[in-house]
């Protein structure tokens, strides 16, 4: 096992109507706030009245910044600087799922920096301070509200960039399962499916021969999703599903499922980046596109985790290697079929993409995250495995 450091300052709020405890919890930050939230479907489900109320409760002056699209971009956080520092606020309230805590991240840090905030994700600026951030979560997907990444998309460079920064930890994060009662059946998906992602990244891809606490960890959890996914899509008002679904989907990407492994990093991320900057495919779908398919080209390299997880995940024990390895591919391609994510790039509507254009913003990203090993060739290829 791998040296590593591990401190997640973040106080989580868990459990059934703490939404309605929101502002006291974020009253210790100050008295005025910037309400960062989607485009209007905390409204139409009432998550939006509980937090105001709460907030009103508390006495605390609250400015408004909606419209935080699925895949946040850069003009839009650029808009929300503006209105936090011209009022002056105290701290960031970020109400939504990833999208809408990315983007509160990256306003948070531009609030108290004088130039673009664009360097602190391509330029390696370092951070040096940010206003404190609240969340509420709506969508359990990312592990934003317990983590110290932010990840937006600059539209005119087609460039989807995300760094890590210890001032992009949450203060407070308040997970309410009641409120994800209304989550539509394709954004239920799109989020398990990228909790899942999120824990297969380092368990494909580490080098150690012998982690039993980090691949248990994520062979649990990633059966545990599976599991509540199907029970949510049956019954979206499932308790004891939503609320498991959003523990399971928090501690995805909190850091723990790789610490201390050698080798762990992020490729189908990496990949599914360029498929949001490029064509806006939500996040979540980009990556039941990626990994599958990744997964089928890199299957050599990775035999042995591959063969692990098609028999700890599904249970296939062929006594051959090569068809167990297979069997859980298709395993997997079948799992995300069944919860209706697209498998191919024509079923998420992208026809006729430039490959090779593709891959020269996948090496940008694979820099970035000092992911080596990829040529421009060998992603063109695994893109062409997608279509």
């Amino acid at each position: 096992m791998e040296n590593f450091e591990f401190n997640v300052p973040t106080k989580i709020i868990f459990g059934k109507d703490v939404v309605n405890e929101t502002g006291k919890h974020s009253r210790n930050f100050g008295k005025k706030l910037l309400m960062v939230y989607g485009t209007g479907s905390i409204k139409k489900n009432g998550t939006y009245d509980k937090v105001i109320k709460s907030l009103k409760k508390e006495n605390l002056e609250i400015v408004e910044f909606s419209g935080v699209k699925s895949n946040p971009v850069l003009s839009h956080a650029k808009k929300g600087i503006r209105i936090a520092k011209d009022n002056k606020v105290d701290f960031i309230l970020a109400v939504g799922g990833g999208s809408v805590i990315d983007e509160a991240k990256g306003i948070a840090a531009g609030a108290l920096y004088d130039g673009d905030i664009w360097d602190f994700y391509t330029e390696d600026v370092k951070i040096k301070a940010a206003l404190p951030i609240v969340v509420v979560l709506t969508i359990p997907a990312t592990s934003s509200e317990m983590n110290s990444i932010s990840v937006i998309s600059n539209e005119e460079t087609k460039r989807k960039a995300g760094f890590s920064s210890p001032f992009f930890y949450p203060a407070v994060s308040i997970l309410d399962p009641t409120v994800t009662y209304t989550i539509p059946p394709d954004y239920t998906a799109y989020a398990a499916a990228d909790a899942v992602a999120h824990l297969l990244e380092g368990y494909f891809t580490h080098s150690d021969q012998w982690s039993p606490i980090q691949d248990r960890y994520v062979e649990g959890l990633v059966k545990t999703i599976m599991e509540c996914t199907e029970k949510i899509m049956k019954n979206p008002a499932d308790y004891e599903g939503r609320a498991t679904i959003m523990w399971a989907s928090t501690l995805a990407w909190n850091g723990l499922c790789v610490a201390g492994l050698r080798d762990a990093e992020g490729p189908s991320h990496m990949l599914s980046h360029t498929l949001g900057a490029f064509f806006d495919t939500p996040h979540g779908a980009a990556l039941t596109i990626i990994i599958p398919n990744w997964m089928s080209y890199m299957k050599n390299k990775y035999r042995k985790n591959f063969i692990q997880f098609a028999e700890n995940i599904f249970n296939i024990k062929t006594g051959d290697d090569d068809l167990t390895l297979e069997l859980g591919i298709i395993a997997l391609k079948e799992w995300f079929k069944k919860i209706k994510c697209p498998v191919t790039l024509g079923e998420a509507g992208i026809k006729n993409p430039d490959l090779e254009m593709m891959a020269k913003n996948v090496l940008i990203t694979a820099k970035a995250w000092n992911i080596k090993g990829y040529d421009e060739k060998m992603i063109v290829d695994i893109f062409r495995e997608c279509l």
